[in-house]
């Protein structure tokens, strides 16, 4: 059977229910007003940061690892769109400028240009035989103390309340990390499964 809730928490609910539809009315206001296909941002957002990046991994992906590749790229996107979302949520960075007004975040940076990134570093490490760890701290660092400038200087990206570069960086660092870890324990559960074939 379940509790029904109390007049005080019914309240509090519908008190965050209804400034959650208000907030989100008001992203949609705002962007239709400043962020839509009117500005150039929405165009630099769209080409640059969303289709360029599939483009470019459509034609330079190895399709023989496609799979493998694929799968450590879908953790950088779940773990960075967490982490990003998170931020955007306690007010930590925001986006002036967005694809979608009713996705919190930057979709195309979540979801496109940075697990694309990572995925060619890995991809790379792979096929060259290179050291994982050290290209990607390396692309940690382009990300946090080049790219996110760059933006912040377009307004593109704003950083709020203790925050700095040095977070991001660390937030990089700990989403590839964990991305690979995870696809480092698929990759032993399935060479487990095929040993248990083979006996």
């Amino acid at each position: 059977m379940k509790n029904p809730m109390d007049k005080e928490q019914l309240e509090l609910y519908e008190k965050m229910r209804s400034l959650t539809e208000d907030l989100s009315q008001l992203k949609v206001e705002y962007w239709y007003s400043y962020s839509s296909m009117s500005s150039w941002q929405f165009w630099v957002i769209l080409l640059v940061m969303f289709i360029l990046p599939l483009v470019v991994l459509y034609f330079f992906i190895d399709r023989k690892k496609i799979f493998l590749i694929g799968f450590y790229g879908f953790n950088i996107h779940v773990w960075f769109r967490y982490v990003d979302v998170w931020g955007y949520n306690q007010g930590l960075w925001g986006y002036p400028y967005e694809l979608l007004p009713i996705l919190p975040g930057n979709l195309s940076l979540d979801a496109t240009l940075v697990p694309v990134l990572f995925m060619l570093v890995y991809q790379w490490t792979l096929n060259k035989k290179k050291n994982f760890y050290l290209y990607s701290l390396g692309l940690s660092l382009f990300l946090s103390f080049i790219i996110k400038p760059i933006l912040v200087m377009h307004h593109l990206f704003a950083l709020h309340k203790w925050v700095n570069y040095l977070h991001l960086f660390l937030f990089y660092c700990a989403i590839f990390l964990f991305s690979i870890l995870i696809t480092k324990i698929f990759i032993m559960m399935q060479e487990s499964h095929k040993k248990q074939d083979t006996v």
